[in-house]
């Protein structure tokens, strides 16, 4: 009798414990079900804001010259665009450490809409400008970037990070198209009212879909305490191991072709020769390039690279390209330097994001994040001043030269250093 009881006891137990392991299986597969969902709309919105950013830079230099904004003007309208995403950046990530990655996407889709709804009543330059103000918060595409770093794994992330290449793509093409045709068939502020509608709509998919705080709470440390707008918190990241020094290579090994970008749009009719049409067809080349470069090859290699070796392939890749820029002489051999310039853009800019936010704790990935973001308006800032006066006094091979020079420096950098690094591959 004792033996059968101890035999029915052990089979209700195995049983109980069966049904355990397979509520645990489901509910792991149902957690990996619904991250994947909100991954997928994080990618949503960073194309949708993306595409809205860029249809409005393509119309933004015929707004200002129908308001009289002369090319100096224009210049200020933009560098102020610059230093306010420069100094929103590190400020967004901090907002959304503290108060989650739903209210930072809610935040950053609500100035969009502030930016387009100023826009579209731009009837003087004064409100032009001031309508350059709600970009300090707009930071869609690191926002994605901070649902994706809290989603996924380690080994995960830099394969997730660089499908984000897919979103620019789509926001390039898609962008630059449908400001030019709405703005020709239906007027200049008819872009403006659309990018309005369309950010509203963005806040509404991420307070509906986007989890208030997406990262594991096991991971989230408490941090009311702190300032948002502290300088000292935000600096504090770069004493952990490694940070600086990835940082510095983020920086420095794209500058020179970033100088050399910020400049195109008068490079293509100086030196290329190039009708806006033909300089329209050359942006969705390389629109489509960042798709497929970011979008599938990045993601290959993270699979079977680690990132100390993609980080020195970046930097090598970006010194070949400055050779061929220096002798660069038509717009075809352009389009192709361009192919190892995306594939050097791409794979630096995602293994750098990839590894600094690994390199911190993860209650600190946003202001990682926001830092990283701060890198293009840095070059958007100071580009067209140092920009224009390399191309006015030593021509457009000096940006091949410089980048070079700059790179070649860097990755001999890497190979000596000793850089810490957490190497993960993808699984």
């Amino acid at each position: 009798m004792s033996a059968m009881n101890t035999k029915a006891s052990s089979g209700v137990e195995e049983g109980a414990s069966g049904m355990r392991s397979k509520t645990l299986d489901e509910s792991s597969h149902s957690g990996e079900v619904k991250r994947g969902q909100v991954i997928l709309v994080a990618y949503l919105i960073a194309t949708l804001d993306l595409t809205f950013l860029f249809m409005q830079m393509g119309v933004m230099p015929y707004l200002a010259k129908s308001l009289g904004l002369d090319s100096v003007g224009f210049g200020y309208l933009q560098t102020t665009f610059g230093v306010l995403q420069l100094m929103g950046g590190p400020i967004f990530g901090r907002f959304a450490d503290q108060f989650g990655t739903r209210a930072a996407l809610i935040l950053s889709c609500a100035s969009g809409s502030a930016f387009f709804l100023l826009m579209s009543i731009s009837t003087s330059i004064p409100i032009l400008f001031l309508s350059r103000l709600p970009a300090v918060f707009m930071h869609g595409l690191p926002g994605a970037q901070k649902v994706i770093t809290d989603m996924t794994t380690p080994s995960q992330r830099a394969d997730a990070l660089g499908k984000l290449g897919l979103c620019f793509g789509i926001g390039i093409i898609i962008g630059s198209a449908l400001g030019g045709v709405l703005s020709t068939k239906f007027g200049i502020f008819v872009p403006m009212y659309v990018g309005l509608v369309g950010n509203l709509i963005n806040t509404m998919i991420a307070m509906v879909w986007i989890p208030s705080q997406a990262k594991p709470k096991s991971d989230n440390r408490v941090t009311e305490h702190s300032n948002v707008f502290s300088i000292r918190e935000i600096l504090r990241l770069m004493k952990f191991p490694g940070v600086m020094e990835v940082f510095i290579v983020k920086v420095f090994a794209g500058l020179p072709i970033g100088l050399f970008l910020i400049m195109f749009s008068i490079i293509s009719m100086d030196f290329f020769g190039l009708e806006a049409v033909e300089s329209g067809y050359l942006m969705s080349y390389f629109g489509v390039l960042q798709m497929v470069v970011q979008g599938l090859v990045v993601g290959k290699l993270t699979n079977h690279c680690t990132e100390r070796t993609l980080l020195r392939l970046s930097v090598f890749v970006f010194a070949g390209v400055g050779l061929g820029m220096a002798l660069m002489r038509t717009v075809w051999h352009y389009c192709i330097v361009a192919v190892p310039l995306v594939f050097a853009f791409s794979t630096l800019g995602t293994i750098t994001d990839s590894i600094l936010t690994k390199a911190v704790p993860s209650s600190d990935t946003g202001t990682m994040l926001g830092i990283c973001a701060s890198v293009q308006p840095l070059t958007r800032t100071v580009g067209p001043t140092i920009g224009g006066v390399l191309y006015k006094q030593f021509g457009v091979s000096s940006f091949g030269y410089l980048q070079l020079i700059v790179n070649i420096g860097l990755f001999v950098y890497l190979l000596k250093s000793e850089i810490p690094l957490r190497e993960l591959k993808s699984q």
